[in-house]
């Protein structure tokens, strides 16, 4: 066991005025199974490569063992999966590689395939095989769930609860409460650890920030009653001493300079002392809601259809060539419908989603859309987005007022409209999509893995917004949470 002590760290981006983070201090024990969450844009993924020394910074971070990262880069994803992993770790023997492979439900034939014929998740799997290769070493693990389907992120859940000695940042909740025993969380105003899995975390801040809420009302009367009693007491001690200089009593007699002195002395006093009060309270409020995350609800746009029916596949074959990617697929969509479109990677998901929004994919079978069918599309996809905020609203002919107000209620700051779009965070990206979608007035929403990156607060709120509006929708979804949540039916693939 060894220690990571971060003292007052502060850190920015070169070229901005705002401080990611602002003399934070914490310690970590290297034998955690630490999970790591926060919203969009908080630094979590900036904060690993603090770690790995990418970044100049003032403060110090001290440990007495090096850090490794997921995922790695790989240079040739030509080369065999077994000459890729020499490359990342060469000081292994073959039978611990073996172990590794067998527990995460990879044959060993994979090893003499080039990389780049596995699919995402064969690939995120046989990385994380090299990673647990290193010995003496901190693991930073980065959202290794994003091309992992259900039943792959179970079993690496399964894999990561066997080790320990890492950072795993992941916003699935599932997942993360599986395979973690600490809780590493960028809060708005500072960083926290606690003991326990993400549900024992969640359940702690809504227990707190329901305290904060409720003295944060009290305080609110008490400064209230406070500031018009001193304002009360301002005023009498201010005809009090008038009294005092040297005027006359209501009756028209001269009062007694002594008494009057005495008694303008004293209300002063205590118009003191209730002003003192009133600034402490204020202070003691100002420490309160620090960390409660604004919430706020999200709109959706569904339009109403004319037929109870708005789409139907039968029997339907997908093929890219020679290969087919899905056979036999059945699916029924009507309004008011929230389907989760379920399978394994590479079973042809995404290929039915783009073939019920109508891109020209080669398929066999019988497929029918109802007519003047609008639909809303969110794409797995985020590494075309480019340019500002506002054009793009304008390219996709939608209301720019609207779409920014949905990205603030998202956590976008002010700031963030001015950057490019290529450089916002992943989970950010995401958000932009999905803001899209809810500016479009639809028949049916059709969105392919939309919490690719997103933080778990944005998920509830997503969750929340489908609940109450009900809109029809048709998604390919792996955080089994949000699928047990939403969907009214689930349709294998």
């Amino acid at each position: 066991m060894s220690l990571v002590n971060v003292t007052n760290l502060t850190f920015s981006y070169e070229g901005t005025y705002d401080n990611i983070f602002e003399n934070v201090s914490f310690q970590i024990d290297t034998d955690w199974k630490l999970g790591f969450t926060g919203r969009n844009g908080r630094g979590k993924t900036t904060f690993l490569h603090l770690l790995l020394g990418k970044y100049q910074y003032s403060g110090n971070i001290s440990a007495g063992i090096s850090f490794e990262y997921f995922p790695f880069e790989v240079q040739n994803k030509k080369d065999n999966t077994i000459h890729v992993i020499d490359s990342i770790c060469g000081d292994y023997l073959h039978w611990q590689l073996m172990r590794e492979l067998n527990l995460l439900d990879i044959a060993e034939e994979v090893l003499y395939r080039p990389f780049d014929t596995l699919s995402n998740g064969e690939q995120t799997k046989v990385l994380l095989a090299a990673l647990f290769l290193k010995e003496n070493s901190f693991l930073l693990i980065d959202e290794p769930t994003n091309h992992l389907d259900m039943n792959a992120r179970k079993l690496v859940s399964d894999y990561l609860k066997s080790k320990q000695g890492f950072i795993l940042v992941s916003h699935d909740r599932t997942f993360l409460d599986n395979c973690i025993d600490h809780i590493l969380s960028i809060n708005k105003m500072n960083i926290e650890i606690q003991k326990g899995n993400f549900s024992s975390w969640w359940r702690n801040k809504e227990m707190q920030d329901n305290f904060e809420l409720a003295e944060n009302r009290m305080l609110q009367k008490d400064i209230k009653h406070l500031t018009q009693a001193a304002r009360q007491a301002s005023d009498w001690s201010d005809k009090t001493e008038k009294t005092k200089i040297g005027g006359k009593q209501s009756s028209g007699v001269k009062g007694d300079k002594g008494y009057i002195g005495h008694k303008a002395a004293k209300m002063m006093t205590r118009a003191k002392a209730i002003e003192a009060r009133q600034h402490t309270a204020i202070e003691k409020k100002s420490q309160l809601l620090k960390n409660i995350e604004r919430v706020d609800d999200l709109k959706i746009s569904p339009l109403p259809y004319h037929t109870e029916r708005l789409a139907e596949l039968e029997n339907i074959s997908i093929s890219y060539g020679n290969k087919a990617v899905c056979t036999g697929v059945n699916l029924t969509i009507e309004r008011g419908d929230r389907i989760a479109l379920c399978g394994k990677n590479g079973s042809g998901k995404s290929s039915v989603l783009k073939l019920i929004c109508g891109e020209q994919i080669t398929y066999a079978g019988s497929f029918r859309k109802g007519s003047q069918l609008k639909i809303s599309y969110v794409a797995q996809d985020t590494g075309f987005l480019r340019g500002k905020l506002t054009e793009y609203a304008y390219a996709m002919g939608i209301d720019e007022s609207l779409f920014k107000a949905i990205l603030r209620k998202l956590d976008f700051s002010r700031l963030q409209f001015e950057k490019d779009l290529s450089d916002f965070s992943r989970g950010q990206q995401k958000k932009v999509l999905i803001a899209k979608s809810l500016c479009e007035q639809a028949n049916l929403f059709i969105w392919d893995e939309p919490l690719n990156y997103i933080d778990v607060l944005s998920r509830i709120q997503i969750e929340e917004l489908l609940f109450k509006y009900q809109p029809t929708i048709l998604f390919v979804e792996h955080d089994r949470t949000f699928s047990q949540n939403i969907a009214t039916k689930l349709v294998n693939i």
